[in-house]
């Protein structure tokens, strides 16, 4: 009897280590996904796009008040800063702006990679919008930018569920909230052509989304879709990492009119992406496209499709996901031109 209680306590105790283990099994990346919801988007969006912002015009008060808004965001969630305790800004002097801007700031956080720290995968959108009309109307941005810039932060959550639970990333990622967007592409040049806080032969790739919360007129009645911009550009292998992510995980339709040489718009050129990719670091622009409501006042936050913004906001996430923990980072085929 006394051998048969040994075996049985021994039984026991087996069991109960399988089933610990089980409770702690590493989640998969689908579960960290749906951290990012339609109503937590739309939460921070109906406060980050709100007249209390002022249009977020770079230098100016309301602008002020959207890099608090997301240092807010990344303090709470203990989210640290690469360039010191407590200290999210990268400050911009006012003489970079030739007179468009007074001083201003981008604002970063990130989450050290687990074996590739010195790796880097960006992620970013610019905060600003255009601040107030002549007329005294506020554009408040809700689309542009508002959208990546609540984005980046669901994103953000969802790294730092994933480390949390053992399960962060190799390589590290870096949350970039560009500031004067509107008036020249400003907070990105800086970063990369005056301060990059990580060496630029580093950063993996860039991952930029500038509207992403509406639907434009080519796509009125259909399924979920977003334009992809640059994703081929430089390297071939981003561009088939970005399909085979899309298919396995959200499946939305990518559209690549904008991708083409000969598109007039020249989107290509004009959002925070291109400074990274002139530096031969490979991009991909997320954009669904313009409206009625670009760059007026009408673009607010009630005309946000929040549904279509998660599925979108997944996408980008499953992307540096699979960005930053894959063996190898992704090849350059071409040079920027």
């Amino acid at each position: 009897m006394k051998k048969l209680g040994i075996l049985f306590c021994t039984a026991l105790i087996i069991a109960s280590c399988s089933t610990s283990h089980n409770k702690n099994a590493k989640k998969h990346v689908t579960d960290y996904a749906k951290t990012i919801t339609e109503n937590e988007l739309k939460e921070m969006l109906y406060t980050y796009a709100s007249d209390d912002f002022e249009g977020r015009r770079t230098g100016e008060s309301g602008q002020k008040k959207a890099i608090e808004f997301i240092k807010k965001h990344y303090v709470d969630n203990r989210i640290p800063s690469p360039i010191a305790d407590g200290d999210y800004f990268q400050e911009i002097p006012e003489d970079f702006f030739n007179g468009k801007a007074k001083a201003s700031e981008n604002v970063v956080a990130f989450i050290k990679g687990s074996e590739k720290p010195d790796e880097i995968v960006v992620i970013s959108a610019h905060l600003d919008h255009i601040g107030v009309s002549q007329n005294g109307d506020i554009n408040n941005g809700a689309d542009d930018d508002g959208s990546g810039t609540v984005a980046i932060l669901e994103i953000a959550e969802a790294f730092k569920a994933a480390e949390k639970d053992g399960n962060g990333p190799k390589r590290s990622v870096l949350f970039l909230h560009v500031t004067g967007e509107e008036i020249g592409l400003f907070g990105s040049r800086y970063y990369t052509d005056i301060d990059p806080i990580f060496p630029l032969a580093n950063t993996v790739a860039n991952l930029n989304i500038d509207m992403i919360g509406r639907v434009d007129p080519k796509h009125e009645n259909g399924k979920n879709y977003l334009y992809l911009i640059g994703s081929d550009k430089l390297s071939k292998e981003l561009h088939d990492v970005s399909e085979a992510v899309n298919k396995k995980y959200v499946n939305l339709e990518l559209d690549y009119t904008y991708n083409d040489e000969n598109d007039p718009n020249r989107f290509y050129y004009r959002s925070d992406h291109y400074n990274f990719a002139k530096n031969n670091i490979p991009v991909i622009f997320y954009f669904n496209g313009t409206h009625a409501d670009y760059h007026r006042p009408s673009d607010t936050p009630d005309k946000i499709n929040y549904k279509f913004l998660e599925t979108r906001t997944q996408l980008v996430f499953h992307t540096a996901w699979e960005l930053a923990n894959r063996d190898e980072r992704v090849k350059v085929d071409l040079k920027a031109s």
